[in-house]
């Protein structure tokens, strides 16, 4: 066993890139996101506002452009800092931008399920819409620090032990089968153990204060139910951490193209809630989507790990990464078509059954002025004031 452990954590881990990354660089990329960030909330979003379809769909397009148009710097880097097992300078451009929009996509979709789950809570919280926006920024940016101390500590460990890519691999392959075929992710936020700590740690109310997440009553800081709903998107993500960090190294190592996939991936989930919000139904198959590309994965690690350490199947084994990226598109395409096709011809749907109403029939829009102010100062109905 000890052989063993000592050949794994001598092994080549990958057959991945490898970037000459200066600091400088590094330092460019996190002052770019920055910049996206606060751009997006203090000039496009400076005023909170109810984000209607038209626009997120625009914004969701945006961001996908800035994160596939990364591609093109990743593909620079790879041309001019490659390292080959010699050492020396190679040009690698094509495989790292491959490796790059392969973890972006692999990311994006994971992401999904993060989407639906965001919408179980704010629902539960009562949100208002127009509110919802400067939570998920701050969401958003504990998601990314998150993130990153977990890109760093992964590479960290497949570095030092090749056998981490096993660990990672089975971690992958129970988490797919648990997407698979176990249903939508439950989110019951007062079963939340964090949630609970918090409310006993920080004096709350169960009202609203426009967008804030303290207020004062009374002489007192108190938190509004927006600092509770934050404490729980922060807590689900590093659920989801624990599931697509590991993916993320089964198509890339280089620790810069890994944690640039996943932030710009990240980047646009805001967009994206508002666009697929209530669509939930509409993806029936995303599941089994989402497992078989995590299952992908995870017997890509594991045999990359054995070709290593065991010649099995065969002596250096690797999945080429246009393999990769054909079976991520592959099974996503696949998913969504068949997912639509089957919605469209399902009966109770309004898709199916032909009663869609028309543009401009009189609907109850909750999000509407009416239903906005109706959840303006009151918090979910089972809030707790501590």
């Amino acid at each position: 066993m000890t052989t063993l452990l000592l050949a794994a954590s001598e092994a080549s881990p990958d057959r991945f890139v490898n970037l000459d990354i200066h600091p400088w660089e590094w330092g460019a990329l996190i002052a770019f996101v920055t910049f996206l960030l606060f751009f997006d909330l203090l000039v496009v979003h400076r005023k909170p506002h109810v984000i209607q379809f038209k626009e997120a769909a625009i914004e969701s397009a945006i961001w996908i452009s800035i994160g596939v148009a990364f591609t093109g710097v990743v593909y620079y880097l790879g041309r001019t800092s490659g390292i080959g097992a010699d050492g020396q300078t190679i040009d690698v451009g094509t495989q790292a931008a491959g490796e790059y929009i392969s973890g972006f996509l692999l990311e994006k979709s994971l992401s999904i399920d993060n989407v639906f789950v965001w919408a179980v809570i704010f629902n539960y919280f009562a949100v208002p819409p127009k509110y919802q926006f400067r939570t998920l920024f701050w969401g958003i940016f504990g998601a990314l620090v998150l993130r990153a101390v977990f890109i760093f500590a992964g590479s960290a460990l497949i570095d030092a032990f090749a056998i981490t890519l096993v660990v990672f691999g089975l971690i992958l392959l129970y988490t797919a089968q648990k997407i698979a075929f176990h249903g939508e992710t439950e989110v019951d936020p007062e079963k939340s153990m964090v949630l609970r700590a918090v409310r006993k740690v920080v004096p709350s109310t169960d009202e609203y204060d426009g967008q804030k997440m303290f207020t004062k009553r009374t002489g007192k800081r108190l938190a509004t139910p927006l600092f509770a709903v934050l404490v729980m998107i922060e807590s689900t993500d590093v659920v989801f951490a624990i599931d697509s960090v590991p993916a993320i190294f089964g198509v890339a190592n280089e620790t810069f193209i890994v944690f640039a996939s996943n932030a710009f991936a990240i980047l646009g989930l805001r967009a994206l809630f508002f666009c697929l919000n209530g669509m939930q139904d509409r993806f029936r198959y995303l599941n089994y989507g989402l497992g078989a590309i995590l299952a992908f994965v995870g017997v890509k690690m594991i045999l990359t790990f054995t070709g290593d350490v065991l010649s099995f199947p065969t002596e250096d084994f690797h999945f080429p990464t246009a393999l990769s990226l054909l079976v991520i598109v592959g099974v996503l395409t696949v998913t969504i078509v068949t997912s639509l096709r089957a919605d469209k011809n399902d009966p109770t749907t309004p898709e199916g059954s032909g009663n869609v109403l028309p543009e401009d029939a009189p609907t109850h829009d909750p999000t509407g002025p009416e239903g906005a102010a109706a959840t303006e100062t009151t918090g979910p109905p089972d809030a707790k004031v501590e």
